[in-house]
């Protein structure tokens, strides 16, 4: 393990970001004795406060985001001591050296944590290198977005690479953090049940859906000019889709996983051309009911016409020998009738059934890994009905549940930031993505972007309150498979 930080940058400290997970993630570890003792927190933005005002405004943060059972006088006082300011506009140079003095001697080390506009990466690390704040103890850690496509992504990277190497480099995926993502790894590679099924003689397709039930919630200015495909397919769901789909690493560690991951995003089937309208389906959300209330179309939220996608359903191939065949579905979108994160594994069928001529009917078994609302691993197994079988064997699809709410239910459930600040302050990279993982994700969703252009694909409309437009449903049937809802 690296020598942890003694000190931590926070940039866009005052942001709606920092209000609802930094802040509070950094007061949870402080809470528990997790963070090195001596280490502060510098925030930094345009807002205008001092030391005082950075901690009026962060114990109103911790009021309002911190749950009451979390909450801690003593705790709060102590963390609050922890924390400076110093006012900065990243975008001029000069404003650098004052942020290098307020933050003193950082000859025990300095994680910075940047999370500003992708026009300000350029300013802000010629201001930190002006400053003499990219030294070799010191690592940054890169909030998206990192670009908008492959060769911005690159431009990024390339600004950040002239004064930090890759080892000091560590790029955010929250959802990397998310303990049930990590229980993909311990699911795979703990249990000797799973691997010698979890290929393409054992599985018949994967599907992930991470769906929203909000829309545009203040955030028209961003996601207009982004979209679906770019906001959530790019990081979150082709990350996911890596930890299903990676050979057994050779270690838990920063190079052997991210080694591992990046041969799958490498192995993704391009999606281009001819192909993109037959394996994507592009939606917009319109008026309708989420919850029991009206809400309205997207065009009404953004107040003016766009094209933009809210909705995107792919099927994805991943050309190897362990997923020959094996389609992967990927679906997310905004205002669709429920929040759900999830991971579903349909096994194949076994091969001869024993119980057609006595009347029973068998389903094929399913994995299903919900990451959100709620944290379970769910196997579906097929079982007897209880009876004396005059009129025929009933076999019933049951459900063998692992909840970790329940079953870790003397373990606090942690924000997903909370895993990577501390990771970021040790300096251990396994839970962030490496440079070669970003462009392989760009490039596979560059091809796609390009196709929809082409073709003229537009978004089709779909009800707020439903599962996206009824392409997405055609997607899959016309393949024998029904997303799981």
């Amino acid at each position: 393990m690296r020598q942890p930080a003694g000190k931590l940058l926070l940039f866009g400290a005052t942001g709606d970001l920092s209000q609802r997970m930094l802040l509070p993630s950094l007061y949870g570890l402080h809470a528990d004795g997790l963070l090195p003792e001596g280490l502060t927190i510098t925030g930094t933005a345009r807002s205008d406060y001092d030391d005082a005002g950075f901690r009026a405004f962060a114990r109103e943060a911790l009021d309002h985001f911190v749950p009451a059972d979390r909450k801690d006088d003593s705790a709060v006082g102590s963390f609050l001591e922890r924390l400076f300011y110093q006012r900065l506009d990243a975008s001029k140079t000069e404003g650098f050296a004052a942020l290098a003095e307020k933050l003193g001697d950082i000859s025990n080390g300095l994680a910075i944590f940047l999370s500003t506009a992708p026009s300000l990466f350029g300013p802000t690390i010629k201001g930190l290198e002006s400053a003499g704040l990219t030294g070799a103890n010191v690592r940054i850690g890169l909030e998206k977005p990192l670009g908008v496509d492959l060769a911005s992504s690159r431009i990024v990277n390339d600004i950040v690479a002239e004064a930090f190497p890759e080892d000091r480099t560590f790029r955010i995926d929250h959802y990397l953090g998310k303990e049930t993502v990590q229980n993909i790894l311990a699911l795979r590679f703990g249990n000797s049940l799973f691997e010698p099924v979890w290929n393409a003689q054992g599985i018949d397709h994967v599907q992930i859906t991470v769906s929203e039930t909000v829309g545009l919630e203040g955030r028209a200015g961003y996601y207009d000019d982004v979209g679906a495909l770019r906001d959530m397919v790019q990081n979150h769901m082709l990350q996911l889709l890596a930890l299903i789909a990676m050979e057994p690493p050779a270690r838990f560690d920063g190079t052997s996983i991210r080694d591992e991951k990046v041969k799958v995003l490498r192995s993704l089937r391009p999606v281009a051309g001819v192909d993109v309208p037959n394996l994507t389906v592009t939606g917009q959300y319109g008026g309708g009911a989420v919850k029991g209330e009206i809400v309205r179309s997207y065009d009404t939220d953004l107040e003016k016409p766009s094209d933009t996608e809210t909705f995107v359903a792919i099927k994805a191939h991943v050309d190897n020998w362990r997923w020959h065949g094996v389609p992967f579905y990927l679906r997310t979108g905004k205002r669709l009738a429920e929040r759900r994160s999830e991971i579903v594994i349909q096994f194949k069928p076994v091969p001869h059934s024993i119980f057609a001529d006595r009347g029973g009917a068998l389903q094929p078994n399913i994995l299903v890994i919900r990451l959100q609302p709620e944290e379970y691993i769910q196997l579906r197994v097929m079982a007897k009905q209880p009876g004396l079988d005059r009129e025929g064997i009933r076999l019933k699809e049951v459900p063998l549940n692992l909840s970790l709410e329940h079953e870790f239910a003397g373990t606090r459930r942690r924000i997903a930031y909370e895993r990577l600040f501390l990771d970021l302050i040790e300096g251990d990279p396994t839970l962030f993505v490496r440079r070669d993982e970003v462009e392989a994700q760009w490039e596979w969703i560059d091809a796609i972007r390009e196709g929809w252009k082409a073709g003229g694909v537009k978004p089709r409309p779909y009800a707020s309150g439903s599962w996206g437009p009824s392409a997405a449903i055609a997607l899959t049937e016309r393949d024998g498979v029904t997303w799981n809802e």
